[in-house]
């Protein structure tokens, strides 16, 4: 098999809702250039260079920004070569590997030890690759990180592994599959505030954190096997120090977001929000209440709000009923 771009588990995913903003963006913004500013899964990007001559690309994880670049970076790659580190990588054999920086932190934990074994001598095995270009790296990393994700011994994120059974060896490199196209692409691993302030686009996307649960923490697996720096990890989840903490996910991040939309210069802006701000889990409760998004949104321009009933993200947790999606979209004055 090969993976497309929503080929993976991710919390907040658009991939159920793509098709319903991309109906209210077609039907009340005009433009030729777009910007995902909190790019996450990469899906409303992928969607919008369907349409668009210009799209940019944003998020602040390492993870995501390789995936992008593999995904819709505009540079020739050799898909003979990478068809035979393919072939590479899915025969080594396990049995002759020494133990590694996977297999001892997450062996036995978010994989099997056998698929930790294997996953890390891939991993280092791409890093002594020297007849690669950055499309061709980025490709075999991704591919490395959604055939990771999919034998993950976990509920859909990285705050936690499935702890008291069996692990079974599941994981299997396989290849994601890069998109062509005809619209100019620019990606960026930025914080979004900082990279508001030089934009110059008609449409910008915008689908920031709403809650404490921190990406970065979050997809601490995927960052690390992407860096491949090999940090020291701490306790039970095996995470590195922190890094990469979103102001959007503390209490700050109202006048983070009102910081954001004061800087934009675009025509239209859609807010994607979701209604989890009653949530009895606190790390599920909106930083930003429904109200919040519309005040600082009404100081932009002329604002109408689109609703969706959608189910959520939920590991179990957390009980939270009538949950709601909702996109709010600004013609700026």
């Amino acid at each position: 098999m090969s993976f497309d771009i929503w080929n993976r588990r991710y919390t907040g995913s658009k991939y159920k809702l793509v098709d319903w903003i991309f109906n209210i963006i077609s039907h009340n913004c005009h433009g030729e250039s777009f910007c995902d500013i909190f790019a996450g899964t990469g899906i409303i990007a992928q969607h919008a260079i369907k349409n668009m001559q210009k799209v940019i690309i944003n998020d602040f994880l390492y993870s995501n920004e390789i995936i992008y670049n593999a995904f819709f970076l505009q540079e020739p790659f050799d898909i003979n070569k990478i068809n035979d580190y393919k072939t590479q990588f899915q025969n080594i054999d396990i049995s002759s590997i020494k133990a590694n920086y996977a297999s001892m932190y997450y062996g036995n934990k978010f994989f099997s030890y056998a698929d930790a074994l294997h996953i890390g001598a891939i991993r280092d095995a791409i890093d002594s690759i020297n007849d690669v270009n950055e499309k061709e790296r980025a490709i075999l990393i991704a591919s490395l990180l959604y055939s990771a994700d999919k034998a993950a011994n976990t509920v859909g994120h990285y705050d936690a592994y499935i702890k008291s059974h069996y692990i079974p060896d599941t994981f299997k490199f396989d290849l994601i599959s890069p998109y062509t196209t005809r619209a100019e692409i620019e990606i960026h691993r930025e914080d979004a505030n900082i990279l508001a302030k030089s934009l110059n686009v008609d449409i910008v996307y915008l689908d920031p954190p709403y809650n404490s649960r921190q990406y970065s923490r979050f997809y601490h697996v995927l960052e690390n096997l992407t860096t491949w720096k090999k940090p020291k990890l701490y306790g039970e989840a095996l995470k590195p120090e922190p890094e990469n903490m979103s102001e959007y996910c503390r209490n700050g991040a109202l006048k983070a977001f009102a910081d954001l939309i004061r800087d934009l210069q675009c025509k239209y802006i859609v807010v994607s929000y979701n209604n989890t701000y009653a949530s009895k889990s606190t790390s599920s409760r909106n930083k930003m209440t429904l109200e919040n998004i519309k005040e600082v949104l009404e100081t932009k321009g002329q604002l109408t709000c689109f609703e969706k009933e959608h189910s959520f993200f939920n590991a179990g947790k957390t009980n939270f009923t009538g949950h709601k999606e909702f996109i709010f979209l600004v013609k700026a004055n």
